[in-house]
C-alpha cells in the first residue's frame, strides 16, 4: 500500500560530485554537491544562490565536476557543513556551518591543474570533469535556487576504471560515493556517519536494526 508522507526533501540518490571553482582572489573553492545529472555531454547543477559555489560559476564560467568514490567518504564529510562563503546565514550557523576559506587543506585532498580551465581539479578524485559554464536557470518554485547548465570539455579517469581496448569505464570497477537523503552509500551500503544529516536534524538510521532517530 503506497501512503502520502509528504516528504520534505527528493534526494532518492543521486552522486556526490565535489565542485572545484576559483574565487575572486584566484584561490581556490571545493564544494560537496549531490544535486547533479548528466546527459550527453552536457550537465546540471543545482545550487543555492547564497553559496561562493554559485557565485564563482556565475562569474568565472567554469568548474571541474570530480566524483569521488565511495572511499574517499571521509574527506567529503570533512567539509559538508563548510561554506567559502564568510557571511553565515542564520540557518546555516543553526545547523552547525562554518566559514571555511582554505576547503582542499580542510578536506585533506590536493589541487591539480586543469588542462583546460583555469579551476583546479581534485587530484585524489577517480573521475574529474573539466566544465565550462553555458547557462544559468533560475527555479521558478524557489528563487534561492538557480540550475546550472555546463558543457563537460575534458575527462580525466583513473586507466584501471577504464575498460581495455574502449572508451568506456567499467560499471564493475567505478563505486561512487552516493547520497540517499543525506546519508552517503557506496556499494548499495551505508558507509559514514553523515554531518549533513547531523545538521540538517534528518531522522535516519545507520543499519536495519539501529532504531530511527
Amino acid at each position: 500500500m503506497h501512503v502520502v508522507p509528504g516528504l520534505k526533501v527528493l534526494y532518492f540518490g543521486t552522486p556526490v560530485v565535489l565542485i572545484s571553482s576559483l574565487n575572486e582572489d584566484g584561490s581556490p573553492n571545493l564544494a560537496p554537491n549531490s544535486s547533479v545529472w548528466w546527459l550527453g555531454r552536457s550537465g546540471t547543477i543545482g545550487l543555492g544562490n547564497s553559496s561562493r559555489t554559485a557565485e564563482n560559476l556565475l562569474r568565472a564560467g567554469e568548474c571541474v565536476l570530480n566524483l569521488p568514490s565511495s572511499e574517499m567518504v571521509d574527506a567529503v564529510d570533512r567539509i559538508a557543513l563548510t561554506t567559502g562563503n564568510p557571511v553565515l546565514s542564520q540557518t546555516r550557523l543553526e545547523r552547525g556551518y562554518r566559514y571555511e576559506p582554505d576547503k582542499f587543506g580542510a578536506a585533506g585532498l590536493t589541487a591539480q591543474a586543469s588542462e583546460t580551465v583555469a579551476a583546479p581539479r581534485v587530484a585524489e578524485c577517480p573521475i574529474q570533469l573539466e566544465c565550462t559554464v553555458v547557462a544559468a536557470h533560475a527555479f521558478v518554485s524557489d528563487q534561492k535556487l538557480t540550475a546550472f547548465e555546463v558543457e563537460v570539455q575534458r575527462v580525466h579517469v583513473e586507466e584501471d576504471l577504464v575498460l581495455p581496448g574502449t572508451h568506456h569505464v567499467d560499471p564493475f570497477g567505478w563505486d561512487p560515493l552516493i547520497m540517499k537523503f543525506c546519508e552517503y552509500f557506496g556499494g548499495g551500503h551505508n558507509v559514514h556517519p553523515s554531518a549533513l544529516a547531523e545538521g540538517w536534524n534528518m531522522p535516519h538510521r545507520l543499519s536495519p536494526s539501529a532504531p530511527a532517530r
